[in-house]
């Protein structure tokens, strides 16, 4: 990548689906969108998703279920789609405009119809899930949805009502244009659903040595049951960004989007979007993007070898699985010091978790005083 500029979006040109003033269409048919859906269409309109300008058509979601690609050869690993019962599917014609609401029946946009299509579920989840269990959270999603799919353009007259972290909720272009204010040219952007532990702190600080910034860039849109509160863990990325890192090289912004717990496809899409947001490095760890044991430890970082070359202007940082090693008196990973055992400190999810409710702190060597505290006072509410 050259040096000069940042880098580019993905397809070349940063997508803008949002119109001031909009206002709903008394006479179109009004679709209730899905959480998921609705966290699609606002990564849609703010160009996220570039070079995506509304839900896909039919030909490229069998092109990104088949071969990662859209049907004109850009890199895309899972369909975006606009599934709807067929009670609502047959309301509505192609050539129509139909009105978006969220949950609470509010306006959020249009969506021009292009095209009607039946989607193959099963099909779509074995490509970009690689399973059809009906017990993966993506899954179940999926399977949950209506059967045809509205394709077409949209238009978005606000992102989302009410939203949350309106101070960090920055747009592709505004993160773009404080880059270039802060002077970096090389960002690398770090994903997550979780507080920081030890080992993600890690991980993003050995990237800091190679590029200008880091942009902390954690996933607020639809999770699981059981992630931890989206406010919880804004509260733990503040208090450790303003005690442990260096505020010059260091930024923190919310990305609106739905996790789909996709692994390996998954890391992709995450790259795709930290590109469209001006990155030019993406943290891609251990099991990045899984869940449970649907994918191998290591499948989203092969994943980007399957890609073209050229397929994405961001490079992915690989990482292994780190932790404290007593010994060494520091962290470790596989490449910086062998494993001896009942050396390192690891300690599970759900045993973190049980250590919270009692009110026990984790070892510092484990997370930072400041998170633990704040986890602790959450596990109590």
């Amino acid at each position: 990548m050259a040096d000069k500029h940042i880098v580019d979006p993905h397809g070349g040109k940063l997508v803008n689906c949002v119109r001031e003033g909009l206002t709903q269409d008394p006479s179109a048919v009004a679709i209730r969108l899905t959480e998921r859906q609705q966290c699609d269409l606002e990564m849609i309109a703010v160009g996220a998703m570039s070079p995506l300008a509304g839900f896909m058509g039919e030909a490229d979601y069998h092109a990104v279920c088949d071969s990662m690609t859209l049907t004109n050869g850009i890199v895309f690993p899972i369909p975006i789609t606009c599934a709807v019962d067929d009670a609502t599917a047959g309301k509505v014609s192609v050539g129509q405009k139909v009105a978006l609401t969220d949950d609470q029946d509010r306006f959020l946009g249009h969506l021009t119809v292009e095209e009607k299509y039946k989607q193959d579920k099963r099909k779509q989840a074995g490509k970009a899930y690689g399973t059809e269990d009906g017990a993966h959270p993506g899954v179940k999603v999926l399977m949950e949805e209506g059967d045809t799919c509205l394709a077409g353009p949209i238009e978005v007259a606000v992102p989302r009502h009410e939203p949350l972290y309106t101070e960090h909720r920055l747009t592709p272009a505004m993160t773009r244009a404080e880059f270039e204010r802060r002077g970096w040219k090389t960002v690398v952007a770090f994903q997550t659903r979780n507080p920081i532990h030890r080992a993600h702190e890690y991980l993003t600080k050995c990237a800091q040595e190679i590029t200008d910034g880091l942009l902390i860039h954690p996933l607020m849109g639809a999770t699981k049951e059981g992630d931890i509160p989206g406010e919880v863990r804004m509260k733990c990325y503040m208090v450790l960004i303003e005690k442990y890192y260096h505020p010059d090289h260091t930024m923190l912004s919310i990305m609106p989007a739905a996790m789909r717990y996709a692994g390996p496809r998954e890391a992709i899409l995450h790259s795709i979007y930290r590109q469209n947001y001006g990155c030019s490095h993406f943290i891609v760890g251990r099991d990045h993007a899984g869940v449970g044991d649907y994918y191998g430890t290591y499948d989203a970082q092969k994943i980007f070898d399957e890609l073209p070359e050229g397929g994405l202007k961001i490079t992915p940082l690989k990482f292994e699985h780190a932790a404290w090693s007593k010994k060494a008196g520091c962290m470790v990973s596989g490449k910086t010091f062998p494993k001896i055992e009942g050396d390192q400190i690891f300690l599970s999810g759900t045993k973190v978790r049980e250590m919270l409710k009692r009110g026990e702190r984790p070892p510092a060597e484990f997370t930072r005083p400041e998170v633990a505290d704040i986890l602790i006072e959450a596990m109590k509410q």
